[in-house]
C-alpha cells in the first residue's frame, strides 16, 4: 500500500495490517507486528525523503511455513544522507529507541538501497501451533 510521508501514513498503515492480520495469526504477533510497522514508517517520515508524489511504500506479507508462522514488513522511502542504525543511548535520551524496539521484537532486519530509494525491512515470526491456539 502506498501512505502519505506524514504520521497520518503510519496510522492508516497500522491500522490496515491490524484489519487484514486480525483474527490471521496469534494477537501477541499482531501486537509486535503493529509496533514494527509503526516503528519503521515513524522512521521514514522523520528521518527520510519521500518517494515521488510525497509517499511511503508499506507492504507485508504472511508465511506460514512447517512449525512457524513468519510475517515479513517491508517500508520502502526516498532514502536518507545515513543508513537506519541503532544508536547508543544515555539513560537522559528522550528519543532514540525506535530500532531497539525493531531488534527486539523481530528475528531479522535490515535495509536495502536501490536506484529508487531505501527499504526497511523486518520478520516477525511465531510457531504455527500458538496460531492455533490463538484462532480456537
Amino acid at each position: 500500500m502506498v501512505v502519505p510521508h506524514q504520521a497520518s501514513g503510519a496510522r492508516t498503515a497500522r491500522q490496515r495490517l491490524a484489519t487484514e492480520l486480525s483474527g490471521v495469526i496469534p494477537a501477541e504477533l499482531l501486537a509486535d507486528v503493529v509496533a514494527v510497522l509503526a516503528e519503521l514508517v515513524g522512521n521514514a517520515v522523520r528521518h527520510a525523503e519521500p518517494l515521488p508524489g510525497g509517499v511511503v511504500r508499506v507492504a507485508w506479507r504472511l508465511r506460514h511455513g512447517p512449525g512457524t508462522d513468519v510475517v515479513g514488513i517491508r517500508v520502502t522511502d526516498g532514502g536518507a544522507n545515513t543508513s537506519p542504525r541503532i544508536r547508543t543511548l544515555g539513560l537522559e535520551a528522550i528519543d532514540g529507541r525506535g530500532l531497539h524496539i525493531v531488534t527486539a521484537l523481530t528475528t531479522q532486519w535490515g535495509v536495502e538501497r536501490d536506484g529508487l530509494g531505501q527499504s526497511v525491512w523486518a520478520e516477525l515470526a511465531a510457531p504455527a501451533a500458538d496460531r492455533l491456539v490463538a484462532l480456537y
